[in-house]
């Protein structure tokens, strides 16, 4: 992120910034509009005026960090404000932190600014008054010439919609966050246009549901460069693979939170056409019939694994990730065994497993036969085991093969001169995946780069090489 010089007396904002990618973009937009409202960046709790906690309420073990969080601001500066999904608890933060200053819940942006304005009201000076100050988040949203990112400059996170129309047993996304709402496509694909205009070569689509997007609109149409588009998963799709960047190539553009609606199929040839990243992110949660009823979700576990098939044969690159909850209240033995023979048959190149948590507010709670914690340590063990074993063998296939990667960092020179650096593939998407580590790298190599690398060596979970010549 780059941070400009602060002004004499310019009043300074610290975050912290937890959870998912969602709320990293709730980050993001508030500090734009702070930033515009004349405030500078603080990189540290001593140097910030006020500290801003943008706080993850989505699991019981989530609310504990924050408040940990919380207090932790609280003790080492003393002025807090708290936003986020667990703002909607304010009676739990105020029981736990009386001294925050203010707290305000999930994307209400211009109450945060506002309760900055009053808790560390912005000193512009009159060189700065003599700017016009953007007024609103979504004029920012669109201007990423002036927009703060918390993430390195060659990647960012596109979000697409709020909310969520489901209402998952486990789930309170909903009551945190609000049914959907889906941004119009051309204000989303305008924002993407400029992310990729500024320096991205990577766009991460995020939502609660991407497949769901425009369902609340209708799929309303909106003119883009003289054709109309609809707010449409399928439309966006195609819209963003005609994107390029400044050397004429195509961004890397991931799809996040994708539910296998039947129209997912149709963004599988973009893919085979190199205009979208072979990846999808789908949170298939479980494949036991049984409790993906109890989970109040779609129990289409054997139409996923032929559809399955039926990608790889269209795209034989596409990696699919997910994630799985093991231990959900009614969860038998017999539940538990049917989800590892899907998982075998399903061959995902990533996978993620939870330990069932209950979540206050959330139905599962009431549900009968919770899963004692000890079995749920072991099966979230077995399905660990199984699921690195066949992340493994897919990695030990790539080795001999050249594949595209993404440089995210560059090391130092080692004594004897060499230079190493980390990348993803592909397959991997920031943070949440794998990478790939190369060495002997020219000097010249900058994070951002797309090179050709040789694969050379795997584990259970990344990838080693070298570039190609």
């Amino acid at each position: 992120m780059n941070t400009p010089s602060p002004l004499p007396d310019q009043k300074r904002v610290g975050m912290v910034s937890l959870g998912c990618p969602k709320a990293l973009v709730d980050s993001e937009r508030i500090l734009t509009r702070l930033r515009a409202d004349g405030y500078a960046m603080s990189p540290d709790y001593q140097g910030a005026d006020v500290v801003l906690v943008n706080t993850c309420g989505f699991l019981d073990s989530a609310k504990e960090e924050s408040l940990a969080a919380i207090g932790e601001a609280i003790a080492e500066n003393g002025r807090v404000i708290v936003t986020g999904c667990m703002g909607e608890e304010a009676d739990a933060i105020r029981a736990a932190h009386p001294q925050v200053l203010a707290i305000t819940g999930a994307h209400q942006y211009e109450a945060v600014v506002e309760a900055v304005h009053t808790h560390a009201p912005p000193s512009q000076g009159p060189f700065v008054d003599l700017i016009p100050q953007p007024t609103g988040l979504k004029q920012q949203s669109d201007s990423p010439d002036n927009y703060v990112k918390l993430t390195p400059r060659h990647y960012s996170y596109l979000k697409i919609s709020e909310g969520c129309n489901h209402s998952c047993a486990f789930c309170i996304i909903p009551q945190l966050r609000g049914k959907l709402a889906s941004r119009r496509i051309d204000a989303v694909l305008r924002e993407a246009e400029k992310l990729v205009a500024a320096g991205t070569k990577e766009l991460l689509v995020i939502s609660q549901d991407t497949s769901a997007y425009g369902v609340d609109t209708r799929h309303e149409e909106r003119d883009w460069k003289g054709s109309p588009v609809r707010a449409h998963m399928t439309d966006l799709a195609r819209e963003l693979g005609q994107l390029r960047t400044s050397d004429g190539t195509p961004p890397w553009v991931r799809l996040h939170y994708v539910y296998p609606y039947p129209h997912v199929d149709k963004v599988i040839p973009l893919m085979a056409e190199g205009l979208l990243t072979p990846y999808l992110d789908i949170p298939f949660q479980h494949a036991s019939p049984n409790v993906l009823k109890l989970m109040k979700r779609p129990a289409n576990e054997a139409k996923v694994l032929d559809r399955l098939k039926s990608w790889r044969e269209t795209c034989p690159d596409i990696a699919v990730r997910s994630s799985f909850v093991v231990g959900f209240p009614g969860e038998t033995e017999a539940d538990f065994q049917y989800l590892l023979e899907w998982l075998e048959e399903a061959q995902l190149d990533r996978v993620g497993a939870f330990r069932f948590e209950p979540v206050e507010g959330a139905a599962a709670n009431a549900l009968p036969d919770p899963v004692p914690e000890e079995i749920k340590e072991e099966r979230y063990a077995r399905i660990m085991e199984v699921t690195e074993r066949i992340s493994a063998a897919k990695l030990e296939a790539k080795v001999g093969r050249a594949i595209p990667v993404i440089i995210d960092e560059v090391g130092e020179p080692d004594d004897d001169g060499d230079i190493g650096a980390t990348g993803r593939s592909q397959a991997d998407a920031p943070e949440i995946d794998g990478a790939v580590y190369l060495r002997n790298v020219p000097e010249r190599l900058a994070a951002g780069d797309i090179v050709t690398v040789q694969i050379e060596d795997s584990d259970a979970h990344d990838l080693f090489g070298v570039i190609a010549a």
